[in-house]
């Protein structure tokens, strides 16, 4: 500390010494210069040292002296008027800010008070809630065993296809998969999935909502079963993510139907991302490749393995919808052109088609095998049996260990057989005719599903013509040398050569479907018809689409004696075909006929790179599950 020199700080010594009073003056101006450093800041550093000699100072001033350097603590300012008035302000200052402080307390008494009230009504509400029976609100339903059943029934819920901004105000109850559920404060938010449907349900905590029914929508795991009721609104957007935009549900109700218990082995915003590239869809197929993918996507391999969960995204819905109706239209024209549907056996007692490429069982102590093909059994109905035209839906099985993009163990063979008059090309309009109306038919009535396949696995539309073209062999490899690709009239083309073909076609002749006739004999099965004008050719025929081969058929073989001369140049014992050579011994008529890939047809029409994608459960060389 220190002090401005005064008489107050004069001793006698400093008085009759000049040395003391030298050094008095020397203490006040450092204290001086002290006050002014503080005064304008300044580091420590700057007046440290002035304060170090300062105190030297006094140090050398209390030796000399005998008493500290300072005013005489003996001297105290006496009491007077000045000192009462002060005395009194002070008192009032601290009454002031005791009574300011006592506020302030009472204040946060009254608040804490008030905190404790709400915080009592809040437990007391959720105890409330507790005690009280929500489960008619929402929560787990009990399980569906079929025990009781409404007046309403299946007419208590609604699609959520057919929910519409024209049924505001009413009341629904719909069904379906839990897609998403998000929580926004004191409100949850889920999307509701019914096969390629969905829509928004909104529900807000109130009197009739209870927090707990919010925390239980919010916490239902993804892909669960639900049922919801509420009230069916129009929000003042669209809602984003659901088909039925222009609609909500405000929830009312919401119960649990069936609980997703297993962790899911990817996401389904995952499994519904459109594909990065376009995949080429010839070649061979890597299995280990496919089990992942990147960008987010899942592997194809991986989908398959949880068959039962991929199907559930909007592209496979629609996929297989498309081929539901590819089936439906198939059998409606061949009806209405007089034919009959029929159901042949798939264990025969030989190859159907001869070769080694069957799966082969014990039957009974008997060798059997799995059809390659209804094509033996169905011209028995059709030429022999005097049913004249059939056709039939049903399982062709091939054990060929061909691990490519477009093949498989088993498939869905569309089989049609008919009798002709004079020429096979009354079997080649009938195709034509059929797929035209296929075709037809699928723009009509599958539009949204096609526009689902295309959001995720884009593809241009089809390109045919209403009247089918037709061109021989000779000519398809005519193009195709002219195109600069070695291609001879009697060998027999390659994939690549098919494809490179289908684009010459469709450059051509615009059009992506196309029938192609007289294929060398040597590469059609023994029961194949020779052309009368060219042994080396057949009266058989392929149809294309987008390259790739969909049907292949021919003119029949109705002759005994001629089928079994095919058989053995074929290599394939006339014993084991005995009932079917047998068959055309009491007269037969003359036909033709041809069996069409249902899952390639898909596959090429919506553009898929993978045959595995428009078959429901695919077996291949490597897959024979789920």
């Amino acid at each position: 500390s220190y002090h401005r020199p005064n008489s107050k700080m004069s001793t006698p010594e400093a008085a009759a010494d000049p040395a003391i009073a030298e050094l008095t003056d020397q203490i006040a101006k450092l204290g001086v210069s002290i006050a002014e450093a503080k005064q304008a800041k300044k580091p420590k550093e700057e007046w440290d040292p002035l304060l170090k000699e300062m105190l030297a100072l006094k140090v050398e001033y209390k030796a000399k002296t005998g008493q500290e350097y300072g005013p005489n603590k003996e001297e105290k300012k006496p009491k007077g008027n000045d000192s009462q008035e002060a005395s009194d302000k002070n008192k009032e200052k601290r009454a002031k800010k005791a009574a300011e402080k006592a506020a302030k307390e009472e204040k946060k008494r009254k608040q804490r008070e008030e905190r404790e009230r709400i915080q009592r009504e809040k437990l007391e509400k959720l105890k409330s809630a507790a005690n009280e029976d929500w489960s008619h609100v929402f929560g787990d339903a009990p399980m569906i065993q079929s025990a009781t059943k409404s007046e309403e029934g299946v007419n208590r819920w609604t699609r959520i296809e057919a929910l519409s901004k024209e049924m505001e105000g009413k009341k629904v109850l719909v069904r379906g998969f839990l897609h998403t559920a998000r929580g926004v404060g004191k409100g949850a938010f889920v999307l509701i999935r019914s096969s390629l449907y969905t829509v928004q349900c909104v529900a807000f905590e109130s009197k009739d909502i209870p927090s707990a029914m919010i925390k239980y929508m919010n916490g239902v795991p993804v892909e669960s079963i639900v049922d919801v009721y509420g009230t069916l609104t129009v929000p003042a957007n669209p809602v984003e993510g659901a088909t039925q935009s222009q609609v909500e549900v405000q929830v009312e109700k919401f119960h649990c139907v069936h609980k997703a218990t297993a962790a899911m082995p990817f996401q389904m915003e995952d499994a519904c991302r459109p594909d990065l590239v376009k995949e080429t869809d010839v070649g061979a197929y890597d299995h280990e490749a496919n089990a992942s993918a990147e960008g987010g996507r899942v592997g194809q391999e991986t989908r398959l393995d949880h068959r039962w969960i991929d199907l559930r995204t909007p592209a496979n819905q629609s996929i297989f919808r498309v081929q539901s109706m590819v089936c439906t239209l198939f059998r409606e024209y061949l009806l209405s052109q007089n034919f009959m549907e029929i159901h042949t056996p798939k264990l025969l007692s030989g190859a159907s088609e001869g070769g080694a490429d069957v799966f082969t069982l014990d039957y009974f102590g008997k060798p059997a095998c799995l059809s390659m093909s209804p094509q033996l059994h169905k011209q028995m109905a059709a030429a022999c049996g005097g049913f004249e035209r059939v056709f039939e839906i049903g399982p062709v099985f091939r054990a060929e260990n061909s691990n490519t993009r477009r093949h498989l163990c088993e498939f869905t063979g569309l089989d049609l057989e008919m009798a002709i008059v004079e020429h096979y090309d009354e079997v080649l309009d009938v195709l034509g005719d059929l797929f035209v109306y296929i075709f037809d038919g699928l723009t009509e009535k599958c539009g949204q599903e096609i526009q689902r396949v295309k959001e995720q696995h884009g593809f241009e539309d089809l390109k045919y013509l209403k009247k089918t073209l037709k061109i021989d062999y000779a000519t398809g490899c005519k193009l195709l040398r002219e195109a600069g690709v070695d291609q001879g009239d009697y060998d027999d083309l390659s994939t690549e050569n098919e494809k490179k073909l289908g684009d010459i076609v469709r450059e051509k002749y615009d059009t992506d479907f196309f029938i192609m006739d007289k294929y060398p004999l040597d590469v059609r099965p023994f029961y194949t018809m020779p052309d009368p004008n060219n042994p080396k050719l057949s009266n058989s025929y392929d149809v294309f689409i987008r390259g790739q081969e969909i049907l292949s058929g021919a003119q029949r073989v109705h002759e005994p004696e001629l089928i079994e001369e095919r058989a053995r140049a074929w290599g394939i014992e006339v014993e084991t075909i005995a009932s079917y050579v047998d068959s055309f011994r009491n007269g037969a008529l003359p036909h033709g006929g041809g069996g069409i890939g249902l899952e390639r047809v898909v596959m090429l029409y919506l553009g898929l790179p993978n045959i595995r994608k428009s078959s429901m459960f695919p077996r291949d060389p490597r897959r024979i599950s789920p």
